[in-house]
């Protein structure tokens, strides 16, 4: 393996509290978030109260009115997804991007559902209403809904089992934008043109304001957060080898330098002549904040763009929109240890909060647990060798499939998986109550979260950045 980036002089240890800004503090994010989830509801509510505020519309029989506030409610968690999607940092940082996503995901399948019972409703029990099923003889906004239910299906679908379709990763992001696009544009002009409870100027108003929301949130997305960058592009000075497959992208400021990340947040990169595309990944930054104002990116290509960005030359123009994330010691005020387990190239996250602390000449101890298929698939295992020599860091590589020379000098290791047996054996009893931060494949992280819980970890004490977002 080559050898890693020398590791820098270590600063005079500050008290950790002080690297926790006050949004970070655990009252300000639980007092952000409970604002930001009685938003949504309000959200979701809003068209009904509308509806209702002034005399309240007669009653058409309860299985078409529910018909109805099928199809509202299911406007409305549409119109949501734009600022799920949409980046923004205040709905972002409570929560963490990756939840969000998540949350997006699921909140999709919602909107679907409530869609499809919307027509399935009036297609059971009141055909009438539906009119012509032929978009040649069926009234425009009536075939707007339609195409809006077809555009929102798809583009599940194509989501859900974009691997297994083989959709390369940048087609699959023009048309899941498309999709989104044309699906609710259609849906806005199917409730204004059937005019159900939006024949008030109040309610036209309204669905004609959720619109500009939406159309605005999709400039920024398109376009203004893409000529903030173009105006702001960084530079490749170096690729290096980390070993395992790993590349480590080091970028320079070519304007304004990236301020504010915590360790272990990410950033979209994205690399070439114009920041307009869809070719943007987002990858941890590897860089210690206290380290700027280069940056890096470690990339492990698995396949879409990540091989491409992998061989990305020196010299090459790069755009970077971020930080984002909440997988950071940062968040962590009053740990007294830290458990941390990897798995894979999840190793890139933890790796960034342990240069963090390795800066700061942090005095809390870490244990590490690094999981892997084979001993040369470690990445940094020099530097986290080195790290364990300076800090109080002690990391345990296990191996599922241990070479012949067996064990190595110099490192702890263990032969197998991460199970609830080896984690009670390497972990002791005070670390229990320590936050423990986990990154990796998803079977990894499930089998581990759930023997923690039994071995008494709380479940607030137990942390995981999605492994993959996209």
């Amino acid at each position: 393996m080559p050898p890693s980036t020398p590791l820098p002089a270590r600063d005079a240890a500050a008290p950790p509290a002080a690297h926790v800004r006050p949004s970070d503090r655990p009252l300000a994010v639980r007092l952000r978030a409970a604002a930001l989830l009685a938003l949504a509801a309000l959200a979701v509510a809003l068209p009904f109260a509308v509806i209702l505020a002034g005399d309240p519309p007669e009653a058409r029989g309860f299985t078409r009115d529910f018909a109805y506030a099928l199809g509202f409610a299911a406007l409305a968690l549409a119109g949501m997804q734009f600022a799920l999607t949409g980046r923004l940092k205040p709905l972002l940082h409570p929560f963490g991007a990756d939840i969000v996503v998540v949350f997006h995901r699921f909140l999709s399948w919602g909107a679907v559902g409530l869609m499809l019972g919307h027509f399935g409703m009036f297609y059971i029990w009141h055909q009438d209403d539906l009119g012509s099923l032929s978009p040649l003889t069926a009234a425009p906004y009536m075939t707007a809904g339609r195409v809006a239910l077809g555009c929102f299906v798809v583009l599940i679908v194509s989501s859900e089992f974009r691997k297994r379709l083989k959709l390369d990763y940048l087609w699959w992001r023009r048309l899941h934008v498309a999709l989104a696009v044309i699906g609710f544009g259609a849906a806005i002009w199917h409730v204004l043109g059937a005019g159900h409870f939006t024949g008030r100027d109040e309610t036209r108003a309204l669905w004609l304001a959720v619109t500009l929301v939406w159309l605005l949130l999709l400039a920024w997305t398109r376009l203004g957060r893409p000529l903030r960058q173009w105006f702001n592009p960084w530079r490749v000075t170096e690729n290096r080898d980390e070993g395992s497959g790993i590349r480590t992208l080091v970028l320079e400021p070519q304007g304004r330098p990236l301020r504010g990340w915590r360790p272990g947040q990410f950033a979209w990169l994205a690399v070439g002549n114009s920041p307009f595309g869809f070719r943007e990944h987002p990858f941890t930054i590897s860089t210690a904040p206290d380290r700027g104002p280069q940056i890096s990116f470690s990339i492990k290509p698995l396949g879409d763009d990540s091989k491409r960005l992998s061989r990305t030359p020196v010299g090459a123009r790069a755009y970077v929109d971020g930080p984002y994330g909440v997988f950071t010691i940062d968040r962590e005020i009053d740990a007294e240890g830290f458990v941390m387990i990897a798995g894979g190239v999840g190793v890139t996250p933890v790796i960034a909060n342990l240069r963090a602390l390795h800066a700061r000449g942090d005095p809390r101890p870490v244990i590490l647990l690094y999981a892997n298929e084979t001993w040369d698939e470690v990445a940094f295992r020099d530097e986290l060798s080195r790290m364990s020599s300076e800090m109080d860091l002690r990391v345990v590589h296990i191996i599922a499939e241990p070479p012949e020379d067996w064990p190595p000098e110099g490192h702890l290791t263990e032969a197998g998986m991460i199970d609830e047996a080896l984690l009670k054996r390497l972990l002791p009893p005070e670390s229990r109550d320590w936050p423990h931060m986990m990154c990796g494949p998803a079977p990894m992280l499930a089998a581990a979260r759930s023997a923690l819980l039994r071995m008494g970890v709380p479940a607030g004490r137990i942390d995981s950045e999605i492994f993959e977002m996209v």
